[in-house]
């Protein structure tokens, strides 16, 4: 973070007591144990590491690389070669860094013993400055190989380490946990191989950080300082993870580094790579979750979120690669959000800065992305274009473009992350891909619409079609930037490509994606005494809990569901990669209750699209669908609730921008404008007929469908109101 405590503040969306409170969804989560059970790993870890702090890699798991926190070996013989030949940026970095006062030798040392960040009796800044102070040192060591510098760096973590033994503050101490406790890392992980270190100050140093940091980061991703889990922004998330991970690989705990690992992958928080980068616009411009806050920090979530990638890839995990290049979508639109004209202020005609409505935990809603603090200058974007364009050779024009606007001025430390970027992560232009990549496509209303990941040498690309997945393959148009291309190939089952131009002609062709215009089935339940797909396709559903068979509609068996545990699990990913859908199913429903589910897919309570009979706020049926918690719901209700004690056939369907909900194959709720659908979901994981995605707490159970269920029906693709009455009259 900026040294001034009120640059860019990370306060939460709302206060500790919670002004969505009253809302029993949330109030069953904060509750119960739901929102620990959610991180296995992390709930494993204990509170304090047990005296002598590291450990040895424990049999069959990997040792970790060292150094490999930020810099590798390899990283600092590439800056020693670069500047000792002269050449550019490294040499004017390597100037910046020598030339800077924090970074001369013979220096005294401040410490304390409590630091503060946030409240009453701040003091964090001291830390900062003797932060950048040792790293600044530590990489002139390994660089020039300057003893002194060595000496007086060692010196720095020895008496932190010995001298201060608290973080406190208001909440922001998890960020100063966090945020520093990684840097620290960083720069010990950087002195650990020199033979002036005695072994007893490394493992003291060690202990530090396991005592007096990993508590804060582990325990913030575990309650949230009490909170909802969403009402922090990601950077909260982001720190933590950046501190557990970095500590992880300094202190040889694979239990640390897996934790983190695993959130980004995989957690519930705002720090999950699914949740900040929230929505995928076309082209892959991934918006970011703090975009319609200010750019401050959605910058600041870049740079976080890089830093994790980076440590996990210099231990040989691909997080940069996580979820289709998800963290690269994210830094385009933020850079995009970001670019300057020659005077330096906000490009007021950017080629587009698209954003889809979110609401925050307090409930504002942020429809465009906010002018605040931007152009925002953070250096942040070295890291992620060397990678993504010069290590990967894939085409990221927003972010170079800000790496260029950036270039002549220094990016020196000022706490929120190590400095000096262009001498630490600059590369040498590599061998551009040899093909467009990560080629998706998304049937709306009719529409194709593809994305893909261009290539650093392409000047333009060759969209083809086919009818099948061997070709062959005709041109259909060319693109440019943004990387997205719009079909109208008329009803059927269609093949895509893509070429990239460059100076050398036409490249190889991308993967190949295909689009089914018509809809197909997906899975086809009759649920009449078994739950396997009619089409023969192997899937089935599975009973769980007390479901078993009842009587069917008009006779043989119907999926039977006790209204206390009983539900019906369905295979993962059912719907991954659908835009347009139908959702249909004969449903019987005995006890009415509030909030129930007919069906329920997603990842937890976060990311889900469900349909309950009857919503606690009107009474009425209501088809919900989310990547960012209950707030930032997209809705359409019906006219009442469902019906009870009799057979209703119900269906819900999703063209384009219309999502509909049919009750007896009569239309009764449309909601026009509708931007969220199945595939921004990703692969959903806990897919259930009558279960909700929140968790049972005491006190404050969520009700299980009590009734009966026939012959579902999952397709791609929106069925019409007249295929839709005919469901209904079978």
């Amino acid at each position: 973070m900026n040294q001034s405590p009120t640059a860019f503040p990370l306060e939460p969306r709302v206060a500790e007591d919670g002004a969505q409170e009253h809302d029993p969804r949330r109030r069953a989560v904060l509750q119960g144990a739901g929102a620990l059970s959610m991180l296995p790993l992390l709930s494993a870890l204990p509170l304090i590491a047990n005296a002598g702090g590291a450990s040895a890699a424990t049999a069959g798991e990997p040792a970790f690389k060292h150094p490999g926190v930020l810099h590798t070996e390899e990283d600092f013989q590439r800056m020693r070669t670069q500047v000792k030949a002269g050449a550019q940026p490294w040499l004017d970095s390597w100037r910046e860094l020598t030339g800077d006062a924090q970074s001369r030798p013979g220096l005294p040392i401040s410490s304390q013993p409590v630091t503060r960040r946030g409240g009453e009796g701040q003091n964090f800044g001291t830390m900062v400055h003797e932060m950048n102070h040792a790293y600044e040192l530590a990489l002139r060591w390994k660089i020039s190989g300057d003893l002194d510098c060595a000496r007086d760096a060692i010196a720095v973590l020895n008496t932190w380490a010995t001298t201060m033994k608290r973080i406190e503050g208001n909440a922001d101490r998890f960020l100063a946990a966090g945020i520093y406790g990684y840097q620290w890392a960083n720069t010990a992980e950087i002195l650990r191989t020199h033979e002036g270190w005695a072994a007893a100050d490394v493992r003291q140093f060690q202990q530090w950080l396991l005592d007096v940091f990993v508590p804060l980061s582990r325990d913030f991703l575990l309650a949230h300082n009490g909170a909802d889990i969403t009402n922090y922004f990601a950077n909260w998330d982001l720190c933590a993870l950046c501190g557990l991970m970095a500590i992880g690989v300094f202190c040889d705990r694979r239990d640390l580094y897996d934790a983190a690992l695993s959130y980004y992958q995989t957690g519930r928080g705002n720090g999950a790579a699914l949740r900040c980068v929230y929505y995928v616009h076309p082209g892959y411009l991934g918006q970011w979750q703090e975009s319609g806050r200010d750019q401050g920090h959605s910058t600041l979530g870049v740079a976080l979120a890089g830093a994790l990638c980076q440590i996990a890839w210099n231990q040989g995990d691909d997080l940069f690669g996580h979820l289709n290049n998800r963290l690269l979508a994210g830094a385009e639109y933020v850079a995009l959000s970001n670019l300057a004209d020659a005077d330096g202020h906000r490009l007021h005609q950017l080629p587009f800065v698209p954003m889809t409505r979110f609401n925050s935990a307090n409930g504002h809603p942020e429809t465009a992305t906010e002018v605040s603090g931007s152009p925002h200058r953070r250096h942040c974007w070295a890291l992620i274009h060397n990678h993504y364009v010069n290590v990967k050779g894939l085409s990221a024009p927003w972010t170079t473009a800000m790496v260029a606007q950036l270039q002549p001025a220094p990016d020196g430390l000022d706490g929120d992350m190590p400095g000096f970027s262009r001498l630490t992560y600059s590369r040498q232009p590599g061998t551009p891909a040899a093909a467009a990549s990560g080629l998706e496509a998304r049937v709306r209303a009719g529409q194709v619409v593809l994305s893909w990941w261009g290539t650093s040498a392409a000047t333009g690309y060759v969209i083809k079609r086919g009818r099948s997945a061997s070709g062959p393959f005709v041109a259909i148009g060319r693109a440019t930037e943004p990387r997205t291309f719009t079909d109208e190939p008329g009803r059927g089952v269609w093949f895509y490509a893509v070429t990239a131009v460059t100076a050398r002609g036409e490249g190889r062709p991308s993967n190949i994606a295909r689009a089914a215009t018509a809809g197909e089935v997906l899975l086809h339940l009759p649920l009449d005494g078994n739950a396997r797909d009619a089409g023969g396709s192997g899937k089935t559903g599975q009973l769980a809990e007390g479901a078993s068979w009842g009587a069917g509609r008009k006779a043989g068996r119907a999926l039977a569901l006790d209204g206390s545990a009983g539900h019906l699990v369905l295979p993962s990913g059912i719907l991954q990669g659908v835009s347009d859908f139908t959702v249909a199913l004969w449903v019987y429903w005995d006890q009415a209750a509030d909030n129930t589910r007919i069906f329920d897919f997603g990842h937890d309570d976060v990311a889900y699209m469900a349909l309950t009979p009857r919503h606690h706020d009107d009474h009425r049926m209501r088809f919900m669908i989310t990547t960012m918690r209950w707030s930032s719901e997209r809705i359409v209700a019906t006219s009442g609730a469902l019906p009870t004690g009799r057979w209703v056939h119900v269906a819900v369907t999703l063209s384009g921008g219309v999502c509909s909900v049919y009750v007896d194959g009569q239309l009764d709720g449309r909601k026009e404008g509708w931007d969220f659908a199945p595939c921004d979901l990703g692969a959903t994981t806990q897919n259930w007929l009558g279960r909700s995605q929140y968790p049972d707490a005491p006190h404050s159970p969520v009700p299980r469908f009590n009734g009966r269920m026939s012959d579902l029906l999952i397709r791609s693709g929106a069925m019409d109101e007249r295929e839709i009455a005919a469901l209904a009259a079978a």
